[in-house]
């Protein structure tokens, strides 16, 4: 117990902000090139044995990958039951249609080359197609409305209640800063995709990749661009109009937020916040260079860092805020005020010290097992033993 007597309530929150964020990245850095690489699907592999070389590269990951997105969810509950209980209810249908567009894959996987037919085969490739791109869209879109405020407020009994009719919680969600927000994710993550079949593939499936990849690169990055721009002139900031307690209970009602003043002011109060942009424009400017040179493993780090770029950029730039409210400010979930108890945050931190480690050292050996490339020959050799 000492150790929990050394580590306070307030550094236990910000340890948990930081560990969702990993989390976070990770799932993008991982299932982010499996969705973008089945959102390239119809657009690198024109042939059927292109397309089953293109899947073989993710058909043996992609459920290793996952683990990061159920992990995520899980912190999400655990570590913030507030914020679970209103972006879970509050992005239901948006929720629900992710499920859905992932549920395609492993069904896609299994079922594609059990039947010889040309219309069975590609009936499957568009799932994969939708399996991919449409989860790599609604993230982004989610991500901007959390930047422009949800539409919920709280009850004395902090009860979230949504304003507007229910298919307003998918439908409300398609303003056009998020829907700017979503086209930046499916581009980064169509990046990643082509930068991963650049490493794993050769041929015609790995030429295309490196055709498709700087293209997908420079527009991620003219959109990255443009949403600062638009966030510094056009979008209104949230911050508090009092003290902060950050290591009180976790009631938003109990502080006072106000809304106005820019996002971006948080680069004046914290300026060293300035590196993550950079990184995001730098990784993926770099990857896209990158797909012309010879190297195969140099367009993926650098998505890599453009991703982890991007993303710490959003809950840099937000902190501590994770869902601020557009109808009632005091309803929004901050770091400070929508966490669960000391004693939990502190079991689950030394149950994270443990396993994750694990979890880290598993995966780099099933990549290291998996290195190299999937060639045409490798599908026509073992034909009944891959996708």
């Amino acid at each position: 117990m000492i150790l929990y007597e050394l580590i306070d309530f307030e550094i236990l929150r910000v340890i948990w902000w930081l560990l969702l964020g990993v989390l976070l990245i990770g799932f993008a850095l991982t299932d982010g090139f499996d969705m973008g690489v089945g959102a390239l699907l119809p657009f690198v592999a024109r042939t059927d044995l292109e397309r089953r070389q293109a899947i073989n590269t993710v058909g043996p990951v992609w459920e290793g990958n996952q683990v990061w997105f159920i992990l995520g969810g899980g912190a999400i509950f655990a570590a913030w039951p507030p914020l679970y209980a209103v972006s879970f209810s509050g992005f239901y249908l948006a929720m629900f249609t992710v499920l859905a567009a992932l549920i395609l894959r492993p069904v896609g996987f299994k079922y594609r080359s059990k039947r010889e037919s040309t219309a069975w085969r590609s009936a499957w490739d568009w799932a994969l197609f939708v399996g991919g791109a449409v989860p790599a869209l609604i993230f982004g879109v989610a991500v901007g409305n959390i930047l422009v405020g949800v539409p919920f407020h709280l009850t004395p009994e902090l009860i979230p209640m949504y304003d507007g009719p229910f298919y307003a919680k998918f439908f409300g969600l398609l303003n056009p800063f998020s829907l700017l927000a979503g086209l930046i994710s499916l581009a980064m993550l169509l990046q990643h995709g082509a930068a991963w079949l650049a490493l794993k593939t050769d041929g015609m499936v790995e030429t295309r990749a490196r055709r498709l990849g700087p293209f997908f690169g420079y527009l991620a990055a003219v959109g990255f661009a443009l949403a600062g721009v638009w966030l510094a002139v056009g979008i209104d900031g949230f911050a508090f109009a009092g003290e902060v307690v950050t290591d009180g209970p976790s009631n938003p009602l109990l502080s006072e937020v106000i809304r106005g003043g820019s996002w971006l002011d948080a680069y004046g109060d914290r300026p060293w916040i300035a590196t993550a942009p950079l990184m995001g424009f730098v990784g993926i400017l770099m990857a896209a260079r990158s797909f012309g040179g010879h190297g195969d493993l140099s367009p993926l780090l650098w998505s890599k860092l453009g991703i982890f770029g991007v993303i710490s950029t959003v809950g840099l730039t937000m902190f501590p805020f994770i869902l601020p409210s557009s109808v009632d400010p005091n309803a929004s979930l901050t770091v400070w005020d929508s966490s669960s108890s000391h004693m939990t945050l502190f079991v689950m931190l030394v149950c994270t010290a443990i396993f994750m480690p694990l979890i880290l050292a598993y995966t780099a050996w099933v990549y290291s097992v998996l290195w190299g490339k999937v060639t045409v020959e490798d599908i026509e050799d073992n034909s009944e033993t891959v996708y």
